[in-house]
C-alpha cells in the first residue's frame, strides 16, 4: 500500500511555503538549504506536480503548491492531534474511586476527595449522590467502588468507618402550634402526624419514631428510605406531617415557611458507614477507608 510522501516532507513543504525562502526554513528546521531544497525536489518528484516557482531573487508558490497548502496543513495539524493523544495516553492515569453517597453526608465526602487528591500519589474521587437503594445496586454492580450507607448495612458487604448523625431539631410548618416551642420531647410526637420512609428496620431510629406513634393514621409515609431531607421538607411545609430532622441539615437550611424546633430525642441518631464489596479491595480503596477515618476523627 502505497503510504505517500513522509509527513517530514510534507511539514518541510508547509514550513518553505511559509517562509516563501528556503535558508529562512532551513535556519527554522536546523539543517542546511541545499538539504531543505533536496527535500523539496523529492516531495515534487513523489507527487509529480512542481510546488514552488523559484527565480534567483524569490521563490513562490506554484498553482499546484498553492492547492496542495491546505490540505499539507490540514495533514500535519491531523498528525501533532494524534502524536498528542499518544502522548497523553501513554502516561499512566491516577487512580480512581468511584464513591457513592447520600446527600445529607455530602460535606463528609467533599473532605474525603479533598484529603485523597492531597496525598502523594494523589487519588481522584469521584462522587456520585445517590439513594440507599441506588448505591446499593451500584455496589452490587460493581459500578463504584464504595458508598456511604445507613443501617441495616448490606449483608455480604464490609462496613468501616462507621459514624452517627444526631436527630435533635424537629421540622414543623410556620405557624403550627408546637413553632413557638423552644424545646420538644419526643414523646409529643404521640399526638402528631410525622414523616417517615416506609423502610423502617427494627432497631432503627425510624423505627424508634413510629413506634411511639398510636396508629397508621399519624404516619405519612414516603417512598422507600427517606435520602432526601430537602425533599421532605417540602412535605412539612405543606401541612402533610412533622420530622425528625438531622441536626447537620438544619444548620446549612434556612426556610421561612419552616421552623426547626430543638427535640430532646433521648439520643436519636441515624448510622451511617463505608461500605464495600469484600472482594474488590485494592490499594485505593484502602486509602479511602483511612482518609474517611481520618475525617471524622478531625471534624
Amino acid at each position: 500500500m502505497d503510504s505517500g510522501p513522509p509527513l517530514r516532507d510534507i511539514g518541510c513543504f508547509a514550513l518553505v511555503a511559509r517562509h516563501l525562502s528556503f535558508s529562512r526554513a532551513a535556519a527554522e528546521l536546523g539543517v542546511s538549504q541545499p538539504a531543505v531544497s533536496q527535500t523539496i525536489g523529492r516531495l515534487e518528484r513523489s507527487l509529480g506536480v512542481r510546488l514552488f516557482d523559484r527565480t534567483s531573487r524569490d521563490v513562490r508558490l506554484s498553482p499546484a503548491g498553492k492547492a496542495l497548502l491546505p490540505d499539507a496543513e490540514t495533514l500535519l495539524q491531523a498528525a501533532a492531534r494524534f502524536s498528542a493523544e499518544a502522548a497523553r495516553l501513554a502516561v499512566p492515569a491516577g487512580p480512581a474511586i468511584r464513591l457513592a453517597y447520600p446527600s445529607l453526608v455530602g460535606t463528609l465526602a467533599a473532605r474525603v476527595a479533598r484529603r485523597l487528591a492531597h496525598r502523594k500519589p494523589a487519588i481522584d474521587v469521584e462522587l456520585i449522590a445517590s439513594g440507599r437503594s441506588d448505591s446499593l445496586a451500584a455496589l452490587a454492580q460493581g459500578e463504584v467502588t464504595a458508598a456511604i450507607v445507613g443501617t441495616p448495612f448490606p449483608l455480604g458487604f464490609t462496613t468501616a468507618a462507621r459514624f452517627y448523625v444526631p436527630v435533635a431539631h424537629l421540622a414543623v410548618p410556620a405557624g403550627h402550634p408546637l413553632a413557638s416551642k423552644s424545646r420538644l420531647r419526643l414523646g409529643q410526637l404521640a399526638r402528631q402526624r410525622v414523616v417517615v420512609p416506609r423502610n423502617r428496620p427494627p432497631g432503627g431510629m425510624w423505627a424508634r419514631v413510629a413506634a411511639l406513634l398510636p396508629g397508621a393514621d399519624q404516619l405519612h409515609v414516603v417512598a422507600g428510605d427517606l435520602d432526601d431531607f430537602a425533599a421532605a421538607l417540602d412535605l412539612v411545609a405543606a401541612g402533610a406531617g412533622l420530622l425528625p430532622t438531622p441536626s447537620l441539615l438544619v444548620s446549612s437550611i434556612r426556610r421561612h415557611d419552616i421552623h426547626f424546633v430543638p427535640l430532646e430525642s433521648g439520643e436519636l441518631r441515624m448510622t451511617f458507614g463505608l461500605t464495600w464489596a469484600g472482594e474488590r479491595v485494592s490499594p485505593e480503596l484502602m486509602a479511602l477507608v483511612q482518609a474517611t477515618q481520618e475525617c471524622l476523627w478531625t471534624r
